[in-house]
């Protein structure tokens, strides 16, 4: 585990598609995106929290996009592409990447906030820089090569009463065994809005 103390610089950086599909695929639930930003700084210095989404035209998505801005978030959006034959595309990879490297002097810790084993490269480059590089994800959705990469792994399957938000008429099973459920979720920033339907990637 990586040392934490209060003068490290952080930067989160949320791949708000990966967490979404990762608690949709395994809980049925939402995320709470609040309590996460929490735990990825802990009592340390906040310097940024990107969350980053895709802009699909769904009815909802606004009032999710509000709530990550209340949360503490900088919100960075891009359109769903449509090819011809009705592919879908919408994914953060690249200009995650880059974000992070513009601001490598300002940081000395980065949170990824992803599951996503094509984060590798950057992580081992950033290391390189001199930065600790940190995830937070759910663990059994995580690539296993992102867990060996990085210097501290936080896994939200740990505490799913705690990062998940129920959605109305589900139940979410805990590690200990027990359910809670028939949440709505409002105000926590777990909403759905911004997300191609499409599958989780790994990697």
């Amino acid at each position: 585990m990586a040392i934490r103390n209060p003068s490290q610089r952080v930067g989160v950086f949320v791949d708000v598609q990966n967490l979404y599909y990762s608690a949709r695929n395994i809980y049925n639930a939402r995320v709470n995106f609040n309590e996460i930003l929490k735990a990825a700084v802990g009592d340390r210095q906040l310097l940024r929290a990107n969350a980053y989404v895709v802009r699909a035209d769904m009815p909802e998505e606004h009032t999710f996009f509000e709530a990550l801005d209340k949360a503490g978030f900088q919100v960075k959006m891009k359109d769903l592409q449509t090819f011809y034959g009705g592919a879908q595309k919408g994914d953060w990879d690249v200009g995650i990447s880059v974000d992070i490297i513009k601001l490598v002097s300002k940081l000395d810790v980065v949170v990824l906030c992803t599951g996503d084993g094509d984060f590798v490269p950057l992580i081992e480059y950033l290391q390189m820089s001199g930065l600790l590089v940190e995830v937070a994800a759910f663990g059994k959705s995580t690539s296993s090569r992102l867990k060996e990469a990085v210097d501290d792994f936080i896994d939200l399957d740990e505490n799913t009463k705690k990062y998940l938000i129920p959605i109305k008429g589900f139940r979410i099973f805990h590690r200990n065994g027990n359910a809670n459920g028939n949440g709505n979720g409002n105000g926590a920033a777990g909403g759905e809005g911004g997300l191609p339907k499409k599958g989780l990637k790994k990697s």
